[in-house]
């Protein structure tokens, strides 16, 4: 049986924790920040879980994360 693949785009967006749950970047903290108040770009800065509805294709796209 071949090597299953990494999805190279999910790699470099997301990353699996130790307990196994696939993490996201919050969109919006690239540009036009001056808008934006310090509060919003702090919780901008977490990371996220990815949707539920989106949890195991995620994991599907990281098998060896």
């Amino acid at each position: 049986m071949p090597k299953v693949k990494t999805h190279r785009g999910a790699a470099k967006r997301m990353k699996v924790t130790g307990t196994g749950k696939v993490m996201r970047q919050m969109c919006g903290k690239v540009h036009k920040l001056e808008h934006k108040s310090a509060k919003r770009k702090r919780k901008l800065g977490k990371d996220v879980p990815v949707d539920k509805a989106f949890q195991k294709r995620a994991k599907r796209m990281l098998p060896y994360a």
